[in-house]
């Protein structure tokens, strides 16, 4: 497994990727109108190539094998890594893969000399909360984030010390 940073050039392929697993992972647990304010508005082109250029985000494919698995996001801050997303095609979840990655994340972090990696997830994600804890991140505190056009994010803020 390993991590390839996107380039700018990539960042289509990339939002093509993440609309993809957004629409599959999420069905279910957020609303579809939800789902589609949230890839245009997170997860387009448009979106991440803005957080590349002003917010000092890294987007990286995940590989296994050559082949994309998935997509994950960091964006340092001032005493943490902030861990935007870690998505996995269906395809590849449950094979360790997810683990891998966070691990490549924490040799990210402490590269960036950061010791603690934060990240917000779903109250309602159970299996995605059982593998964060199982990777030894803690629910530190919780959030509802209004984030336009009458959503919400309802979420754990969770975190790993290095």
């Amino acid at each position: 497994m390993e991590l390839k940073k996107v380039t700018k050039q990539e960042v289509c392929a990339l939002a093509a990727l993440a609309s993809e697993i957004w629409h599959e992972y999420w069905q279910g647990l957020l609303s579809n109108a939800q789902i589609d304010y949230m890839v245009e508005n997170f997860q387009s082109e448009r979106a991440m190539i803005e957080q590349i250029e002003k917010e000092a985000y890294s987007y990286y494919f995940i590989l296994q094998d050559g082949i994309t698995a998935g997509y994950c996001g960091i964006c340092p801050k001032s005493d943490y890594m902030f861990l935007s997303k870690l998505y996995l095609k269906k395809s590849a979840r449950h094979q360790g893969i997810g683990q891998e990655a966070f691990e490549k994340i924490k040799e990210l972090t402490k590269q960036c000399g950061l010791n603690k990696i934060r990240l917000t997830v779903n109250k309602y994600n159970a299996n995605t909360i059982k593998a964060y804890k199982k990777w030894g991140l803690n629910t530190v505190e919780s959030a509802v984030t209004d984030i336009g056009d009458g959503f919400v994010m309802d979420d754990y803020i969770m975190e790993y010390s290095i």
